[in-house]
């Protein structure tokens, strides 16, 4: 039997922040010893009183489909966490839940954007952002930032690009890959340029609660305070505040129809997120917060710990990121270098000499479109980090 497989399938890559995991965790059932940094999640457990909710709503019976749009008690548990936190007022009805946020990002490109349209994102970025706009059949615009200044956007090179095709733009603030938190005054810009030039927002929010050394400021808290008028889409996860990743939960908040015609896709795709995971974000939402404020507190003791050592290295510049769990720092100097007989061209190059030599998994800030930098996650214990580091340093003093 001969087959092909569909055009769409050439356009999108594959998640090579996944594959590099992938390779971490090969490694070790090797029985090599394997210090990974490219995890993007928590290390620490979902918090005990949700693993509780979890578990009681399996023996309370919820092992059963939901309403497609999520439990109407989570969706009320949402809009509650959306006015007391971010100053936000939704209804239920213009609230999706999925299974993860990643889904409700899917799910988002799916509803806005067509064959033609092209999207504004800003590298470097989350690797999907890219693939989500191509999956909907429109093209990525990938515009710069500035790495000396949080990696907020580069406005000039945003204005060279922009196009009468351009129908949207994907924000993501702190960001993956380079923890880096927006000034208010550049969110603001961005939604006035969109509102001028009727463009749809999509605001990634995963690491909102994630912030240590100022205030996280929403797009959409934002844009009604200061009577913006655009149109967006706020995503929010879980899986980074609560430790939840395993458990697939995720949401969007935004204009009910949008809202209603991400539904319809998601209902021909996976129904409902699962009934388990929806019990335990109520709890989670509704619950005991401490244990947020402790995990925030343990990535900062790490995060600063992290960007100390590698300021240290030689010939590399570490800025402090303001949120997320992730450094990205510059290794450019070490381009054009030579280890094991190679010459490094770019970071896919430098990452996979640390993994040999050292046996460290980073993620090369390329596949970001952050070239010359690498992502470090410092989701993990300050031991680890510290013995990764000195890997790298003694791998680095090698290169010729």
């Amino acid at each position: 039997m001969s087959y092909s497989l569909a055009k769409r399938i050439s356009k999108v890559k594959p998640s090579f922040t996944l594959q590099m995991a992938t390779r971490a965790a090969e490694m070790r059932d090797d029985g090599l010893d394997v210090i990974n940094f490219s995890v993007g999640e928590p290390d620490f457990n979902t918090p005990i009183h949700i693993i509780n909710a979890g578990k009681k709503a399996m023996d309370d019976g919820y092992t059963k489909y939901t309403a497609g749009q999520g439990m109407i008690e989570l969706r009320k548990a949402i809009c509650n966490k959306l006015d007391r936190e971010n100053g936000i007022e939704y209804n239920p009805s213009e609230i999706l839940v999925s299974n993860g946020e990643k889904q409700s990002l899917y799910n988002a490109c799916q509803a806005l954007f067509d064959n033609g349209d092209k999207v504004v994102t800003f590298s470097p970025y989350w690797v999907s952002f890219p693939e989500f706009v191509r999956l909907a059949d429109a093209e990525p615009v990938i515009v710069k930032t500035l790495a000396d200044e949080n990696f907020e956007p580069d406005f000039e090179d945003l204005s060279e690009k922009t196009t009468d095709q351009v129908r949207g733009v994907i924000i993501n603030s702190p960001s993956n890959p380079t923890g880096g938190v927006w000034r208010p005054e550049a969110i603001i810009k961005i939604l006035e340029i969109a509102k001028s030039k009727n463009w749809i927002v999509i605001s990634d929010e995963c690491y909102e609660r994630l912030v240590y050394d100022g205030e996280f400021f929403s797009a959409e808290k934002l844009n009604r305070d200061n009577k913006i008028g655009a149109t967006i889409v706020t995503c929010i996860s879980l899986s980074k505040t609560y430790a939840m990743t395993g458990w697939r939960i995720g949401y969007a908040a935004g204009p009910q129809d949008i809202i209603n015609a991400m539904g319809k896709i998601q209902g021909q795709a996976t129904s409902c997120a699962n009934s388990i995971g929806q019990i335990a974000s109520i709890e989670a939402l509704t619950g005991d917060q401490s244990c947020v404020e402790e995990m925030r507190l343990k990535f900062k003791e790490r995060r600063n710990y992290i960007v100390k050592l590698l300021n240290n290295l030689p010939n590399i510049n570490c800025a402090k990121p303001g949120g997320a769990f992730y450094v990205f720092p510059d290794f450019s100097y070490y381009l054009g270098h030579k280890g094991d007989d190679k010459i490094l061209k770019d970071t896919f190059d430098i990452s996979e000499y640390i993994l040999k030599s050292a046996q460290v998994v980073t993620v090369p800030g390329d596949g970001f479109g952050g070239a010359g930098h690498i992502r470090f996650s410092y989701a993990t214990n300050k031991d680890t980090i510290k013995s990764g580091i000195e890997r790298v340093s003694n791998t680095l003093k090698k290169l010729n």
